[in-house]
């Protein structure tokens, strides 16, 4: 059928095999939109039918691709789920742009779109240095008029970094031939491919005077244009925590493959609940300008648990409404921007034959929506979408549905020495919110009586720190000076079984604190043995909390997940290991490699024996001068890393790089042997047999512990719990009382009773007081701490 503006204006439009219908738009720069009719933009469309065509435009760009995309951007507004269809039908990461200024968020690149209501146009990546990937660049539109807007874009990521390939993906094309040889012109320029995949191609003429014309009709309708916006009584719910916090609700920032079937997974727990709460059978699921595939996935949740779904979104282009046979916008609602001043429009919301005026129950037909679910995002101002968009489409339907979606933000840079921690900022840096001015310490018996009594979890406050004594510095000095070479060899063979196993690229991913120095060794051998830089973080893990989700976000957007292998500094009974394991996502292997697997937990080590290693015989004076990790939600704001704070004033007393360079200063010495030894243990059976936890069991019958966590074997576990705990008896081997100079000076400082176990699996294990408060006394007879 020949569309109004066809009809009236003389205007062809050829080919597009239905994909596009013309409006007329209030847009000195061009007269007429282009209105897509699988997009869900304008016109509220099954969802299932927009996700249908955005896989089959990428599976259009799968087969003109070079090689695997780099990097899929999508044009925001109209565009960015599209663009999400696209990148997931190739598995590949993706952006869109926009035109959101946000704080803190460096702009990695702007450009163009001449034609466009808001010309200007934001790529705000987490992680800058996806537009420098390897790989073709895929740009994706609705439609491709004059191409001019992707030129712009290609130029500028071309100035950044040169690609091979460049895609252009869109639903139409309608450029002339001018426009395909400005193209072709660029392409020769850059040395480089630029290729266009559309679902349909299409022309569109005009007569000369049609813009002249339709400038005129648009104007003497400008009563339309600014009529009042719907109102009425329809009921508001506001759907509590509709979507996880972890959970990136759109690409903004960066939306990796793996983020695809987390939105999907939220989508459709939200849309059950919805579900349940309708007032009727007819939805239609409305999200808000550059916010369109979470809404869209929502949709097609939804459309699997109700009669008629619809899906379209709120825009900021003034396209003109006309209740005419033939012509797309038929209804327009208006209301004010949340986010900034303007005014945005819903289109095709309404019922025909009604915009404009309110709508009573007795008003609805089978056209108009018995639910609508606005999905905004939290950085939207909430008097401003309640006075505005949901006031104007309560009064077309019977209930509307608030979804506000917490909005993803990139995380924050590390932090580094010397402004937090003691070591360089080449060797190490923190992903970890700075928390040094907050008074977190505790005296240690408030806080065992705390965490026994489940009144508080232990990572929600600190210890005091342990100030050693001059004889206690002594015998880290002497453990020092007699464990270096052993400590360098363990860490010869780790590193070598670390790089073997995840390559010259391998990113090192230590838990804070206890696997941050031993980070620091493997990425001191690493330059020692193979004249390798290897990128080193520390990351927050919480036994019972899991890990710092922001900070693998971090290591997925900045590295090949891959290639990152986490480290600690030794193994207990295993819970960390156990806790790694259950708390990463897909994108990372959990595998833990560490200096010393005392439990036989883990399959990457450099001994499991049970051997004094003299980074655990101090707190943060020989791990950086910084605090074990912290996460208290009272202190900490959703989307920022785990705590901890730095002791600068313990900077006389630091020994870090004193151990660091101890421990180095042996690596010649043992070369030769680790040559040998680590590929022994490589080809070796090296599966866990998780021993350690097997004996810790044993230990907590014969003791009467209930809590398998008050149990901590091996040197490290007994040296933390008689500095940090309410130790309530060492357990020692007798064969190893003179390699536990530390552990018993420290039971002597503490008072607490030693006991020899000769059938011991550890050298030492720390057992702290069960069911302890404040006041209690021993099975020993000592007051407990």
């Amino acid at each position: 059928m020949i569309g109004f503006v066809e009809r009236t204006f003389g205007v062809e439009l050829q080919g597009a095999d239905g994909l596009i219908e013309l409006a007329l738009r209030r847009n000195p720069r061009r007269a007429h939109l282009l209105v897509s009719t699988v997009l869900g933009k304008h016109l509220p469309t099954d969802p299932r039918t927009v996700f249908a065509a955005g896989g089959r435009l990428g599976r259009l760009v799968a087969d003109r691709l070079i090689a695997p995309a780099g990097l899929v951007i999508g044009y925001a507004e109209t565009a960015t789920a599209l663009g999400h269809c696209v990148a997931a039908q190739l598995g590949a990461d993706y952006l869109h742009s926009t035109r959101r200024h946000v704080p803190g968020v460096a702009v990695a690149a702007r450009f163009e779109e001449p034609h466009s209501h808001a010309t200007g146009h934001l790529l705000l990546p987490g992680n800058p240095s996806s537009l420098r990937r390897r790989g073709p660049i895929v740009l994706v539109d609705d439609e491709l008029s004059t191409g001019v807007t992707a030129l712009n874009t290609i130029a500028e990521l071309h100035r950044l970094c040169p690609h091979d390939q460049y895609v252009i993906a869109v639903l139409v094309d309608v450029r002339g031939e001018a426009d395909r040889e400005r193209s072709a012109k660029l392409a020769a320029h850059l040395g480089a491919a630029i290729d266009v995949v559309a679902l349909a191609e299409a022309a569109v003429r005009w007569p000369p005077d049609f813009p002249g014309r339709a400038a005129d009709f648009v104007a003497a309708r400008s009563i339309a244009l600014t009529a009042p916006t719907a109102t009425g009584g329809g009921e508001v719910v506001h759907v509590a925590d509709p979507w996880p916090v972890q959970v990136r609700e759109g690409g903004r920032h960066g939306f990796g493959s793996h983020d695809v079937a987390r939105a999907g997974d939220a989508a459709a727990a939200l849309a059950r609940r919805i579900a349940v709460g309708l007032a009727g059978q007819r939805v239609l699921v409305l999200g808000t300008e550059e916010l369109m595939y979470a809404p869209l996935l929502l949709g097609v949740a939804l459309a699997g648990l109700v009669a008629v779904v619809r899906y379209s979104t709120t825009t900021r282009s003034p396209v003109l409404a006309l209740d005419e046979p033939g012509y797309p916008i038929r209804t327009r609602l208006t209301f004010p921007a949340t986010d900034t001043d303007g005014e945005r429009y819903a289109y095709n919301v309404a019922p025909a034959g009604g915009s404009g005026a309110a709508f009573t129950d007795a008003a609805f037909t089978d056209a108009a929506f018995t639910d609508i679910v606005v999905v905004a995002d939290a950085a939207a101002d909430a008097d401003r979408l309640e006075t505005g968009l949901i006031e104007a489409v309560r009064g077309v339907c019977q209930r509307v549905h608030v979804v506000s979606l917490p909005v993803y933000l990139p995380p924050p840079p590390p932090l580094s020495g010397p402004t937090f921690g003691s070591y360089r900022a080449d060797e190490v840096s923190w992903l970890l919110s700075d928390l040094s001015d907050v008074e977190l310490e505790a005296p240690t018996e408030e806080r065992e009586e705390a965490i026994q009594s489940g009144e508080a979890h232990y990572a929600e406050s600190l210890p005091v720190e342990y100030q050693p004594s001059p004889e206690y510095q002594a015998l880290f000095a002497a453990a020092l000076e007699k464990s270096a070479t052993r400590v360098a060899h363990a860490v010869g063979v780790v590193s070598e079984l670390v790089l073997d196993l995840r390559g010259p690229e391998v990113v090192l991913a230590s838990l804070a604190r206890a696997g941050t120095p031993v980070g620091i060794l493997i990425r001191r051998w690493a330059w020692f043995a193979h004249s390798l830089q290897l990128p080193h973080h520390a990351v927050s893990i919480v036994r019972g909390r899991g890990i710092d989700t922001r900070a693998l976000d971090y290591l997925g957007a900045h590295h090949d997940p891959s290639r990152v292998m986490f480290v600690d500094g030794w193994t207990g009974k295993g819970a960390i290991a156990r806790e790694l394991a259950a708390a990463v996502d897909a994108r990372f292997d959990p595998q833990l490699a560490v200096l010393a697997d005392t439990g036989s937990c883990v399959r990457v080590y450099g001994t499991r024996e049970d051997f004094l290693i003299p980074s655990a015989c101090l707190n943060s004076t020989v791990s950086g001068l910084v605090s074990r990790t912290v996460l208290n939600t009272r202190l900490l704001a959703p989307g920022q890393y785990h705590g901890a704070k730095f002791y600068r004033d313990l900077a006389d007393v630091d020994v870090s790089n004193r151990f660091l360079d101890a421990i180095t200063a042996r690596f010649a010495d043992v070369a030769d042997a680790v040559a040998r030894d680590w590929p022994r243990l490589r080809d070796s059976d090296r599966s866990p047999t998780w021993a350690g936890w097997a004996a810790v069991a044993e230990i907590s019958r014969r003791y009467g512990i209930d809590d398998i966590n008050l149990v901590k074997p091996g040197v490290g576990e007994t040296t933390r719990v008689l500095l940090r705990r309410v130790p309530w008896r060492v357990l020692v081997r007798p064969d190893r009382r003179a390699e536990l100079q530390h552990v018993l000076l420290l039971a002597q400082q503490r008072g607490v009773a030693v006991e020899e176990v000769p059938d011991l699996g550890y050298s030492c294990v720390g057992l702290i007081h069960p069911r302890y408060t404040r006041g209690a006394t021993g099975a020993d007879g000592r007051r407990a701490g």
